[in-house]
């Protein structure tokens, strides 16, 4: 009871989703002349047959299957969408977006080799039950990606980048990198897991003052914006040589005066202390050169989904399924380091169209 007035209201909201599908139907006159002859006003040039698939169901088939990792013979279009799209058109929807990107792949492969420093890293894959590599070359603003048999410096050139390239290579010690580029910064998250594994198996103590130390240089280098002053980095450069000297007592060389002839074996801690000694500069660009990061983390991120495919699927059905998965994996991934999503990225793909970061003359992607 009592007198009521309106004082305003409270709302809520429910966002939900609504998947359709369409058909669009396109009618292209027809006329015949006095003599019988037909003539059949022309089609948009991208619709050639009288039932096909349109750039939204190829766009959402390469999304799902080379982006999410979906396995081709799962329902999703059947179950979501009520369109019974089979695995050899997927296959087919693949191999489209390979080829359309053939130009992409030169590009970017032209960006990384003028852009310093570049990230380097490769990473086991299984073709069929046999092992090949998939290597990486990246930064932050692009990505390739390149399946080969082989691992070392055959499969460097064929994919084409390091043997012209003349910047910093960061990467995490594999020796065939060390054959290209101007200068090398080694990965110092690789050196500390090994000097923690120094520490935990072989109770290497100049193993952690040295994880002690990089780690305050890391961050020293950080609060100054990415590079020491001349004076504060030779200070690091000498604790750094003074604290491997005295490593040289803990963890010495084999010793040479024995009978036994040839090379002597030595611990993964005396090989770890070597290896920092010897290339002291690479392990310690990174406080010298605000553009050297501290790790080679870019190119393990970029690896990282990669690794993930092959957990889901077990293994590429052949080479030329992982050349289709490197070439548009390494689209997606340089489009969102640019900002444009993966589903926009294939959408102008199928569009014949380029993101805008790319600059180039060309207008379509074909």
């Amino acid at each position: 009871k009592g007198d009521y007035r309106p004082v305003g209201y409270e709302s809520r909201q429910v966002v939900d989703l609504d998947i359709s599908t369409f058909v669009t139907e396109w009618r292209a006159e027809v006329l015949e002349d006095q003599n019988g002859k037909r003539y059949v006003a022309p089609f948009p040039k991208d619709v050639t047959g009288p039932a096909q698939y349109g750039i939204g169901v190829k766009t959402n088939a390469v999304y799902m299957s080379q982006y999410q990792l979906i396995p081709y013979n799962r329902d999703h279009f059947l179950d979501q969408m009520g369109i019974a799209v089979s695995v050899g058109t997927i296959n087919n929807f693949n191999k489209d977006g390979f080829e359309r990107l053939e130009s992409f792949e030169t590009w970017v492969k032209n960006q990384l080799s003028s852009s310093p420093p570049i990230h380097s890293d490769e990473t086991g894959i299984n073709i069929v039950g046999t092992r090949r590599w998939l290597h990486n070359v990246s930064n932050d603003s692009f990505t390739c990606f390149y399946p080969h048999p082989k691992r070392g410096c055959e499969a460097m050139d064929e994919m084409g980048i390091l043997p012209t390239y003349q910047g910093i290579i960061c990467h995490d010690h594999w020796k065939p990198y060390f054959r290209y580029g101007g200068s090398h910064a080694l990965c110092n998250a690789h050196h500390l897991r090994e000097l923690e594994r120094a520490v935990e198996q072989d109770n290497q103590k100049w193993a952690e003052h040295m994880i002690v130390l990089l780690k305050e240089i890391n961050k020293a280098a950080h609060e100054a914006g990415g590079r020491l002053e001349m004076e504060e980095s030779d200070r690091y450069r000498k604790r750094y040589r003074e604290l491997l000297q005295d490593a040289e007592q803990e963890c010495p060389a084999p010793d040479k005066t024995g009978k036994k002839k040839g090379k002597r074996a030595r611990s993964r801690a005396r090989n770890l202390l070597e290896r920092l000694r010897d290339f002291e500069n690479e392990t310690l660009r990174f406080m010298v050169d605000e553009k050297v990061p501290f790790s080679n983390n870019q190119a393990e991120n970029d690896l990282r989904m990669t690794k993930v495919q092959q957990k889901i699927s077990g293994c590429f059905r052949s080479m030329e399924g992982a050349k289709i998965f490197c070439r548009i994996r390494s689209y997606i991934s340089t489009c969102r380091k640019q900002g444009v999503t993966a589903s926009e990225a294939l959408r102008l793909l199928f569009q014949g169209q380029w993101p805008e970061f790319m600059n180039v003359k060309e207008q379509g992607a074909e």
